[in-house]
């Protein structure tokens, strides 16, 4: 396919350098496995599960069939005082997976949509039990929660945030970032070391300066995925359950990226042990074929809800969206999900996570401006020094360099992350790493 065969003009890309994507276009014209075809021809490793939504690979036939099917048998149906049979199948199936009494599925269409679902739950659910005083919020420096005036609110990423400040939801504080790079600027699998010291500011100055009974909700991220890829200390995901659960705040996990596997267990709160109050999940609940996200509730939540002193044909939370647990999508869940548990993914994600980590850590330490390297389950970031005077500019050279090698990277600040498929083989991580390896060579 050439580039006659389609104009640039009219799509305008998000995330991206569009101006410079125009000089140098990346485009894909098919999948399969872990490769894409770009529309020259050439085959390049999906490293990182094309933003971390495939889990299963690309172009998988159990899927396309479910969906097939699925179309064949009901398209859509509206989610408005109906439902349809494939949404509480999903629902149900979700429920199964996630830990504790984590049981009632609200869905959407994305992880910024789930984050703001979360905080409108968190907030309703605080009235609804005579408490609408908590409006407080709090997020976390660096975390990432969409892009919804909500989800920016309670991110920490100053890029993201910079143009819309005077927008942003008013009653919001941040807890500083977890991360210290002379402590820990090199780790594998293994959590940092303990560090009292990143919720002591949470403990004594946040809280006491709203005061924790204004407070309604804390939303993190159980590894902090678009900031870097970076894991929490010993113990500070427990400590953190342990001040929401003292003062009746409500304890979000943005599991957009740690769900559905990444971790070698269905979702982050799994692995660190913590069961949140909600949990925000998309992107591998369908391998990424059709948008699907929604938050898993507690129990307690539902049923507070639930017993509102209201008629019983009122509806008891005016929120959803039109394409809420679409059938299509939710069919493309179910799928996933089955398909997950065929061929045992989330363990093969936990083996081959130890694949990466340990190709990472030896050959990229040592290289020129390399100053961390950081791998947990099948994700890992390596980071460098910036250039100076042009803040990313490295890492967006070496990610265009590997593209031309054959290697899909993320560069995200200073940091370049792989996350392949659960698929991958040990030659794809070999070849990852070689690649952007030579690639940080040549841009010493």
């Amino acid at each position: 396919m050439a580039f006659q065969d389609f104009h640039l003009d009219n799509h305008w890309l998000p995330f991206t350098p569009n101006r410079h994507f125009r000089q140098q276009p990346r485009v894909f014209v098919a999948a399969q496995g872990i490769h894409f075809t770009t529309h020259d021809g050439r085959q390049v490793i999906d490293g990182i599960s094309s933003l971390w939504c495939v889990g299963a690979g690309h172009n998988r036939r159990e899927l396309n069939e479910a969906i097939k099917q699925q179309l064949d048998t009901l398209d859509y149906a509206t989610a408005f005082q109906m439902g349809n049979d494939k949404a509480f199948q999903a629902a149900e199936a979700i429920a199964a997976l996630a830990p504790g009494d984590l049981n009632k599925v609200l869905f959407c269409n994305s992880g910024s949509e789930a984050a703001d679902t979360s905080l409108k739950v968190a907030l309703a659910y605080h009235r609804a039990r005579g408490e609408g005083h908590r409006t407080v919020f709090i997020g976390r420096e660096r975390g990432y929660h969409g892009v919804g005036f909500g989800g920016m609110s309670v991110g920490g990423i100053p890029a993201n945030r910079k143009a819309f400040g005077t927008s942003l939801l008013p009653r919001v504080d941040h807890m500083p970032f977890f991360h210290n790079p002379e402590r820990n600027a090199y780790y594998n699998g293994v959590e940092p070391s303990a560090d009292e010291s990143y919720l002591n500011e949470l403990e004594q100055r946040i809280l006491p300066l709203h005061d924790p009974s204004n407070v309604a909700a804390i939303i993190v991220e159980p590894v902090a995925g678009s900031a870097g890829w970076f894991m929490p200390p010993q113990g500070y995901l427990k400590r953190l359950r342990d001040i929401c659960t003292r003062h009746g705040i409500l304890l979000i996990f943005d599991e957009v990226i740690t769900g559905f596997g990444r971790l070698g267990v269905p979702f982050g709160a799994d692995f660190y042990g913590v069961v949140p109050d909600m949990l925000n999940f998309a992107k591998c609940v369908t391998n990424g074929i059709i948008p699907l996200g929604g938050v898993v509730c507690r129990d307690m939540i539902y049923d507070t809800m639930m017993g509102v002193d209201a008629p019983e044909h009122g509806i008891e939370f005016f929120h959803g969206y039109t394409y809420s647990g679409h059938p299509v999508a939710c069919a493309a869940a179910l799928a996933t999900i089955e398909l997950f548990k065929q061929e045992d993914l989330f363990a093969r994600a936990g083996a081959m996570g130890r694949v990466l980590g340990d190709a990472m850590h030896s050959a990229f330490k040592g290289l020129p401006n390399v100053i961390s390297i950081r791998s947990h389950g099948l994700a890992g970031a390596v980071e460098m020094s910036p250039r100076a005077g042009a803040p990313g500019r490295r890492t967006y050279d070496i990610f265009l360099d590997c593209f031309q090698r054959g290697v899909l990277v993320r560069p995200s600040g200073e940091s370049l992350v792989l996350a392949p498929p659960f698929i991958v083989e040990p030659s794809h991580i070999d070849q990852m790493v070689t690649t952007v390896a030579d690639s940080i060579r040549r841009h010493a």
